[in-house]
């Protein structure tokens, strides 16, 4: 029969129910609350340790080289998959050069330290549906680097609702499984830069926590430093395990619609859309001109701040797509739409045809929404919906879409 006046104590250390709060009883030992804390903290170190450790094995490991091609042939390729914008596509593709060969250099010549090649950001102004995203995309393909696509939105200033500015480099991290030496080779491109503008030039009773704020935030990380990054993402918390990444080497894209862009470029130039000639002194231009005129001072006054200006060096302009050229997105890209509705159906063993009318019409109704190349797909949707919910239920084998077609379904 058990003694119930012996004093409970710790198996673990040794002490009795006076020096504790609880005591956890199994079979043939008890351990109290105090050791419970104790093990558990060392348990959180151990796999602190064991998460990193993983992390640094797999980043010894050595990464595959990076497929370094020429320019001319970065642009090549590119015109495969994107149809037009023919200056911005020379732009990104020796400024991704000149990152990238920067990079191979400073592995190969770690000792020389006579001229630092310092890294250029680039940052690529177009109307949305022009092809900024899909740009970036395709080159780090080609490359074969990690890719990630960060909403600038999102972030806040530190201690407020949203995500920190740290978060942009978790996704990267994610995209490479946590390989620290490749996503440290990465291309972040961060969209809707220009949704963080600073709100006014005049100083303001409240903070401006989604706009100026966030881009000071941004400095660190764009320059080139050593940041702490959250593997979850998320806020910050100061005892969370992070990640130290170092961005000198990522290559960040900022891109963006900046919508009233074009007025600050043409009140700087005193020029005008081509139109009724009111004085002698005025410029004419058509209005995609006006965006190719673009300087770093014009996006100053549109709200980014100089020192955020001064680390995205490479400046590119994407002009709005034309006619022509939102027809042959329809079917001359290695991507392009028509050809992924035929794939879609031959899947089924259908044979998909749209009539030279039907592309026009398409066409036509596409520039009226001013969506560029997104507004296409939201087109082809809407004439395929009933093609594509009738056709697999019947035996048909072939299908043409025609103008009168289209055009009863966009009526």
């Amino acid at each position: 029969m058990q003694n119930k006046n012996k004093k409970k104590v710790c198996d673990f250390c040794g002490r009795d129910e006076t020096e504790f709060f609880m005591l956890i009883t199994g079979d043939d030992a008890s351990i109290c609350n105090e050791c419970v804390d104790e093990a558990n903290k060392m348990v959180e170190e151990q796999l602190g340790v064991d998460t990193s450790s993983k992390t640094r094995n797999k980043s010894q490991t050595p990464s595959k080289p990076i497929q370094l091609i020429t320019p001319e042939q970065m642009k090549q390729h590119l015109d495969k998959f994107v149809i037009g914008q023919e200056e911005a596509k020379k732009v990104l593709t020796v400024a991704v050069y000149n990152h990238y060969k920067r990079l191979i250099f400073k592995e190969k010549n770690k000792d020389d330290d006579d001229i630092i090649l310092e890294k250029s950001n680039i940052l690529m102004i177009g109307e949305t549906g022009t092809g900024k995203t899909y740009l970036a995309r395709t080159l780090a393909k080609i490359l074969q680097v990690p890719f990630t696509i960060a909403d600038a939105t999102s972030i806040t200033e530190a201690g407020y609702v949203g995500d920190d500015v740290e978060t942009v480099l978790t996704s990267l991290l994610q995209a490479c499984d946590y390989d620290l030496e490749l996503a440290e080779k990465g291309i972040v491109y961060l969209d809707e830069i220009d949704k963080i503008n600073k709100k006014g030039d005049n100083p303001s009773i409240t903070r401006d926590v989604g706009g100026e704020g966030v881009q000071q935030s941004l400095l660190k990380i764009l320059e080139g430093s050593i940041v702490n990054v959250p593997p979850n993402g998320g806020r910050k918390h100061p005892e969370a395990k992070m990640i130290q990444l170092n961005t000198d080497n990522i290559l960040f894209i900022c891109g963006g619609a900046f919508v009233g862009l074009k007025d600050i470029i043409s009140n700087r130039l005193n020029s005008r859309v081509i139109g009724f000639k009111e004085d002698g002194n005025k410029i004419d231009l058509k209005d995609e001109e006006i965006l190719a005129q673009v300087i770093h001072q014009d996006v100053k006054k549109f709200g980014l701040i100089p020192e955020i200006l001064g680390r995205l060096p490479i400046l590119i302009h994407l002009n709005p797509l034309d006619r022509k050229a939102i027809r042959s997105i329809l079917t001359e890209p290695k991507n392009a739409i028509v050809k992924q509705y035929q794939k879609l159906f031959s899947i089924d063993e259908i044979k998909l045809k749209f009539e030279e009318d039907a592309l026009d019409s398409i066409t036509e109704y596409a520039m009226t929404t001013q969506l560029g190349a997104r507004g296409l797909r939201a087109v082809c949707e809407k004439i395929m919906i009933d093609v594509m919910y009738e056709t697999p239920s019947k035996n048909q084998k072939e299908i043409i879409i025609t103008k009168e077609y289209c055009l009863q379904k966009l009526a």
